[in-house]
Order: C-alpha cells, then sequence, then structure tokens
C-alpha cells in the first residue's frame, strides 16, 4: 500500500503515546472544570457544542476500540455540515451521546481512554508500523495516531475558544502541541501547491512564532514538497503569523478577514496572500 513517491511513515511509539496520553489528560482535566451550562456552549464547529465536541472524541475512540458506530435517530447524511462517510459516522455518535448528561459523558470519556492507553500500550511495534487506513490516505499504524493527536488537541482548543479560556503559554508547549503541528507541516505541500497555486519555483516559508514558533518551509519542484530548508537559496514567500493562529486557520475554525492583519508576508506578496486564502485544509 506503499510506494516510493508516498513513503510510509516510521514514528517513535512512545514519543507518540507521551503526546496522545497526554492531550487525553489535558481535556479530561479543562472538561472537568465545566459545569452543565458550559458543556452545552456552541462551538465554532457548525451544529456542535462542547458535549458534541468530547462525544466526538468518544465516539472515535470508541471505533478504534471496535465498537459499532451506532444508529442515529435522522438520515445525518443530509445535515449540511456532514460532508463524507466520516462526518457520519462522526455525527451518529455525536447524536447517541447526547441522551448522556454532561457528568455521565465525562464518566465515558474517562472510561474510553482508558480503554485505549491499555491497547495502544500493548501494541508490538510490528503492529505500530503496520500499513493501513488513516484520515491522511494509507500510512502507518503511528501516523494514524499522531492524527488523533492533531484531532484532540484541536478539539481541545474548540473547547477554550468556546468558553473563552484560552491556553496560556505554558499550556501550549509540549508534545501533543508539537506533534499536532508535525501533522499539520506534513499536509502544507498540498495546500502551497495544490490549494494555493504556488507556480513551480517557489520557495515559501511559514514563520510560526509564539509558543508554538517553528518555520515550515516548502519548495515546489514539479510537486510541493516540504523540506527541511532551501540549500543556499532565500524563500520567495514568507508568511509570518502566530502558531496557535495557524492552526485555527487551517482548521477553518476562524474566519480569515477578521485576522488578516495578524499575518505579515515577505517576497512575492501575492503568491503568499493566495496560500493564506487556502490555508484551510481540513474537511
Amino acid at each position: 500500500m506503499s510506494s516510493p513517491s508516498r513513503p510510509v511513515t516510521v514514528l517513535d511509539k512512545p514519543a507518540v503515546l507521551a503526546g496522545l496520553f497526554g492531550v487525553w489528560r489535558d481535556l479530561d482535566a479543562l472538561a472537568g472544570e465545566l459545569d452543565a451550562s458550559q458543556f452545552e456552549t456552541a462551538t465554532s464547529l457548525p451544529g456542535w457544542t462542547v458535549h458534541d465536541v468530547i462525544a466526538h472524541v468518544v465516539g472515535t475512540e470508541s471505533m478504534l476500540q471496535g465498537v459499532e458506530t451506532p444508529e442515529a435517530d435522522i438520515d445525518v447524511s443530509t445535515l449540511e455540515h456532514v460532508r463524507n462517510d466520516i462526518g457520519v459516522m462522526n455525527e451518529r455518535w455525536v447524536r447517541k451521546l447526547r441522551e448522556q448528561s454532561a457528568a455521565e459523558l465525562l464518566e465515558t470519556f474517562r472510561a474510553t481512554t482508558a480503554q485505549r492507553r491499555q491497547a495502544l500500550s500493548d501494541l508490538s511495534n510490528t503492529q505500530w508500523n503496520d500499513v493501513g487506513f488513516t484520515p491522511a490516505g494509507p500510512d502507518s499504524y503511528g501516523r494514524f495516531m499522531r492524527v488523533r493527536i492533531f484531532d484532540c488537541w484541536m478539539h481541545e482548543h474548540d473547547i477554550r475558544d468556546a468558553i473563552g479560556a484560552p491556553a496560556s503559554a505554558g499550556e501550549l508547549v509540549g508534545s501533543a502541541g508539537d506533534l499536532a503541528l508535525d501533522e499539520m507541516a506534513a499536509s502544507m505541500g498540498f495546500v502551497v501547491g495544490k490549494l494555493g497555486g504556488a507556480p513551480d519555483g517557489s520557495r515559501v516559508s511559514f514563520e510560526l512564532t509564539g509558543p508554538l514558533g517553528r518555520t515550515i518551509n516548502v519548495a515546489v519542484d514539479g510537486k510541493a514538497k516540504v523540506v527541511d530548508d532551501f540549500g543556499d537559496d532565500d524563500p520567495t514567500s514568507t508568511i509570518q503569523l502566530d502558531g496557535l493562529l495557524f492552526t485555527r486557520l487551517a482548521g477553518g475554525r476562524k474566519p480569515l478577514a477578521e485576522h488578516a492583519d495578524a499575518i505579515s508576508y515577505g517576497g512575492d506578496e501575492a503568491v503568499g496572500r493566495r496560500i493564506v486564502e487556502h490555508l484551510n485544509y481540513v474537511i
């Protein structure tokens, strides 16, 4: 299921699991501080409350444990915010778990993640590196778990945005945020080349600032791909913005128009702006 053009992503199991278990602990602590009314707060995700976001995490981890997806009371594929088969599955879990109170859902989250921690800890290295389905295409199970970090970490910040409790600088620093950004960086070739239409020969640098600071370099040479650096060449376009804002824009959580002034450009500004206008790659 792999080829030279699509190598298998081999990731360190202890490091990835530390990030995944860490973000589950953070979600547990955050949700544990909320009252019942805060669970009903609308988030930036269409149709979903804080309760629904936590239910979605429970549903996905339950599915990965082999639990059958529940039936829904309606044809969820007709809902405007449901765009694909994964969205249908997500919505069926969310609607089913709305039957649980906030306290019951939190206990279900804790029980489900405890089961997942045990199952993941028991995986052999061979199973960890086996290639199969991931939301990013065929790749290792370890890559799938890095996608899970990205998803859960994004949802932590969906909840924080909804209840007006942004993460502190200290809370942003850690393996979960680093691995979530690693996963997002892996998609920047697609964003720059396919979505942003950067011309051949482009060298684009995302300069992320703040606690999540890093540089993501993308070179377009026939095909756009993420590279460590451009050798002796300078970037043809630079895009500078706060690291957390980058994740929120790429995830479609914040409208670009409200944050355009927080982004600066260097080099070929037209290319940089076009890439940012198409930065939201998360379906």
